[in-house]
């Protein structure tokens, strides 16, 4: 989800939940995603994902973005669409692991603890280095529809 606030191109990102990133934050926000069901369509499955994630249900006009690889091989496909929303407001869903390690005791983490907008050049600096990409489709998409745009002329 993107917006313009002030003038300024933000992103939303989220902050994935439970122990092992409590305590990371440059390089740890992500977009909000997830797996695709199998024969369910990508976008189906984003706009799916995003609503289990952020309890938002995605709406408007979809622009494709590039699909990334992450360092743990995984294979991301994105879209993008302008929207808003108060980001401290979002209600994930929840997983369930041992924790802590080797105890036997099974805690609930919510997928997601925060989701936060940023301007591009902070979010580039929050978010997963491979998921960059996303920043640069979106930002290159928007430059060239500003472009685009009429512009004024003096009369």
């Amino acid at each position: 989800m993107y917006r313009q606030y002030n003038g300024e191109l933000q992103v939303l990102l989220v902050h994935p939940g439970g122990p092992y990133w409590a305590k990371k934050d440059w390089r740890a926000w992500s977009i909000p995603k997830g797996e695709i069901d199998p024969g369910e369509d990508g976008l189906m499955a984003a706009q799916r994902e995003f609503e289990e994630e952020t309890s938002i249900r995605p709406e408007g006009n979809f622009l494709p973005l590039a699909s990334v690889r992450q360092s743990s091989g995984k294979i991301v496909m994105a879209w993008a669409f302008e929207g808003d929303c108060e980001a401290e407001a979002i209600a994930s869903n929840t997983f369930e692991m041992e924790w802590p390690p080797r105890s036997g005791q099974m805690q609930r983490f919510p997928e997601l603890d925060r989701a936060a907008w940023f301007p591009m050049e902070e979010a580039r600096q929050r978010i997963i280095k491979a998921q960059a990409e996303f920043l640069n489709s979106l930002e290159a998409w928007f430059q060239s529809e500003l472009s685009d745009q009429p512009q004024p002329t003096d009369a």
